[in-house]
């Protein structure tokens, strides 16, 4: 009997796979496709320089923001009614951005749609988690799983600079309704529902936590244009520190917290969660900024502009896919802090680059290591991130990785914003930009080589602690 049922089986996993990567290639090319298409969205819809940063930073806040509580709704209702309620949420919000009249509406909608991404993104790790084993299998599917994130960066580079230029910005979003509707229908079809958990709905953790989140994002974009001595600023980084401290002492004492603090026992994963917070605030810093080099310095258009970070990819998604191979011969931390030692020798390549640059030595050859090292660090970080984790706490675990990833996201790009403002102060035209963008490339790099002692100190001090560790022995990594 099990014979005749393994065939069956197979190809309802491969279509579970295929609707886990299509749904996080969305999610992730929401983050990508407006960067080339930002000059046109700051031209259409009126928005400064600084406030620009909210187009990404509106959904990656809320996304981050809310992720906790869509991966405890994801635990308590099931994962595949989150799963296609974020979806719903998404494609919506996807329609309404692309019909923005106003900055107004399209941050509001923005927003929405980070939510939305907020409930979808657990579900799509719990359910790889709950539907792949733990071994090969598993690592195989996390390693498809970080090849679509890094694939997908790039192609809403190009996509939307390309829809920026030919057609329009707002056709990057309207993109998202078919395949959202196409999601929604192959879910009910392939997915399973996973059974219900009695509980209750960390409200207030989810309020503190977001508005926590959100007042030190405020603060930093805040401080790129009114300086540090404005008392906005000031209290919006006070009030940051307070609503975190708070929501620290709630889900202390709640009893079913949306970040069970148990996760942070294990020095692998709160280790992950430091160095992916360290290493995305740095990548998409190197998105954002190179975007604004290559069209604001170089004078690319927006078509061009995307089409130039094709190295980015080139090399990405290939080494991504072998990283099952790979860590036959190698040891999944070795491939890890190579890839972080090559990504921090890409970006600071890249922060050499000025406006007499040629293209191929200053970015291209860069860009192409900083792939290399998305290839390889991505899959190992997200790995160690549900390490040790059971079923039962999938949905925590996945939430934690991806607000780990979103915070990098947001709080990252938010503080590079401030870095590159005051390195920029009292300069104009073309001097301006270059100071801007050569000082936030020079804070990714320090952010890079943070990462990587981050992951010596833990995931790889605890690995080799684990391995000497006398026969018997007991104690958590």
């Amino acid at each position: 009997m099990t014979q005749r049922l393994q065939p069956s089986g197979e190809p309802h996993k491969s279509a579970i796979l295929a609707i886990i990567l299509v749904s996080y290639v969305m999610i992730v090319l929401d983050i990508s496709v407006v960067l080339t298409g930002l000059p046109k969205i700051h031209d259409q819809l009126g928005f400064s320089e600084a406030n620009l940063a909210w187009v990404q930073s509106a959904y990656t806040l809320t996304f981050g923001g809310f992720m906790l509580l869509g991966a405890r709704a994801g635990d308590i209702l099931g994962r595949r009614r989150m799963f296609v309620t974020g979806l719903a949420i998404f494609t919506l919000a996807s329609l309404a951005i692309g019909a923005s009249p106003s900055v107004t509406w399209m941050l509001s909608w923005r927003a929405i749609q980070g939510f939305g991404a907020a409930v979808l993104a657990p579900s799509t790790l719990a359910l790889l988690q709950t539907n792949f084993a733990e071994g090969h299998e598993r690592t195989r599917a996390v390693s498809y799983y970080a090849a679509a994130a890094g694939a997908s960066a790039t192609v809403g580079l190009v996509l939307g600079g390309v829809l920026a230029e030919w057609v329009s910005w707002r056709a990057g979003f309207y993109v998202n309704l078919p395949v959202g509707i196409g999601l929604i229908i192959a879910s009910y079809r392939y997915i399973q529902e996973t059974p219900k958990h009695t509980g209750r709905f960390d409200l207030l953790g989810a309020l503190t936590s977001t508005l926590g989140i959100g007042c030190l994002v405020f603060g930093f974009i805040r401080s790129a244009q009114n300086g540090w001595s404005d008392p906005i600023t000031i209290v919006s980084i006070a009030s940051a520190a307070a609503l975190i401290a708070v929501f620290m002492m709630i889900e202390r004492r709640a009893a079913q917290p949306i970040l069970p603090l148990d996760l942070f026992s294990s020095r692998v994963r709160s280790g992950a969660y430091a160095a992916r917070v360290l290493y995305l605030a740095a990548m998409v810093g190197f998105f954002f900024f190179t975007t604004l080099y290559l069209q604001d310095v170089k004078g690319y258009g927006p078509a061009k502009s995307g089409l130039a970070f094709i190295p980015a990819t080139i090399l990405h998604v290939p080494f991504a896919i072998a990283f099952p191979r790979l860590v036959k011969t190698f040891s999944a931390n070795c491939l890890m802090v190579a890839g972080i030692v090559i990504g921090i020798t890409g970006m600071a390549w890249l922060s050499f680059a000025d406006a007499g640059s040629p293209y191929i030595i200053a970015v291209a050859l860069p860009m192409l290591l900083i792939g290399v090292s998305q290839g390889l660090t991505l899959s190992p970080l997200t790995s160690a991130g549900v390490a040790g984790v059971d079923k039962a706490n999938a949905g925590a675990a996945s939430g934690a990785v991806n607000v780990a990833h979103q915070i990098g996201s947001s709080v990252g790009l938010s503080v590079l914003v401030a870095v590159a403002g005051v390195a920029s102060a009292g300069l104009q035209g073309q001097a301006f930009a270059v100071r801007r963008i050569g000082a936030a490339f020079d804070t990714e790099t320090v952010m890079l080589v943070l990462a990587l002692l981050v992951v010596l100190t833990t995931i790889v001090a605890a690995d080799k602690v684990s391995q000497t560790r006398p026969l018997g022995a007991t104690g958590a990594a």
